[in-house]
């Protein structure tokens, strides 16, 4: 049984790498795309919210960190949920001529998101270099426990929508709406206190602006979430991956047959 389950985790593996060097495979600029496409995103933002309001004046320290970690950490949940969705159609090929765990598709997908998410780190850390500001040992910490309860985030949407994607196709461009809703409602190019306080717990109620809003003020200010916080908000993530599984086990027999 434990060496199946290994050869299982090989296989996932082999599809993330996989889905990896395609990605890119027969562009100009191939994995560099991989760091240039969140890093422009963050320059246009970053030149257009600046000049809309001075962070400075505005009680905003370290306006370019926060803004730049935001938009890595919403980029690989916005991609990372993108790719689980398609998972099983994309891989329709897969489903339905030979058998694999179906689970081992969906993984795959979220792991390729994370690969990207792993190299965009490296303009995160070159950034806090240039800018001569190193958060605390809690506060990296803090950053890498966000970065694993948004990837089981990934995870349990994945496992409840790419199954219902397979059958209910108008779910990809219900995302791509929700997708951008989610964006301009978690506090990424705004900060959490420009908006009125009556607001707040809305904001927050939104998982990846929970994780944004206090992975910010984590690594530039050293603010972290109270102990009641972070346990109420990671018991909930981790008891909606269980759901996820829970769901995905009873409609994985009808896949095949709905692709």
């Amino acid at each position: 049984m434990a060496k199946r389950h290994e050869n299982y985790w090989e296989l996932v593996w082999a599809l993330a790498r996989t889905d990896f060097k395609l990605r890119y495979h027969g562009s100009v600029l191939g994995y560099v795309w991989a760091l240039l496409k969140p890093l422009l995103t963050f320059l246009i933002l970053n030149f257009v919210f600046s000049t809309i309001f001075n962070p400075r004046n505005s009680g905003i320290q370290h306006f370019s960190l926060q803004l730049l970690t935001s938009i890595m950490l919403f980029n690989f949940f916005s991609e990372g949920t993108m790719a689980g969705l398609n998972s099983l159609l994309g891989k329709a090929s897969l489903v339905t001529k030979i058998y694999v765990p179906r689970w081992t598709i969906v993984a795959a997908s979220t792991i390729n998101a994370t690969l990207i998410f792993g190299m965009n780190l490296i303009i995160i850390a070159a950034f806090f270099a240039w800018q001569g500001f190193w958060p605390g040992i809690p506060a990296i910490l803090m950053f890498v426990f966000f970065i694993l309860l948004t990837f089981l985030l990934i995870l349990a949407f994945s496992f409840i929508v790419a199954p219902l994607y397979v059958k209910y196709r108008d779910l990809l461009q219900i995302w791509e709406v929700a997708i951008q809703a989610l964006f301009y409602g978690s506090p990424i190019v705004y900060p959490l206190q420009i908006i009125p306080a009556k607001y707040h717990t809305i904001l927050l109620a939104n998982p990846i602006g929970f994780i944004i809003h206090f992975n910010k003020l984590a690594l530039t200010e050293s603010h972290y979430p109270t102990l009641t916080q972070i346990s109420v908000f990671s018991s909930l993530v981790v008891v909606l991956f269980a759901a996820s599984l829970f769901i995905f086990k009873k409609l994985e027999p009808k896949i095949a047959e709905d692709i």
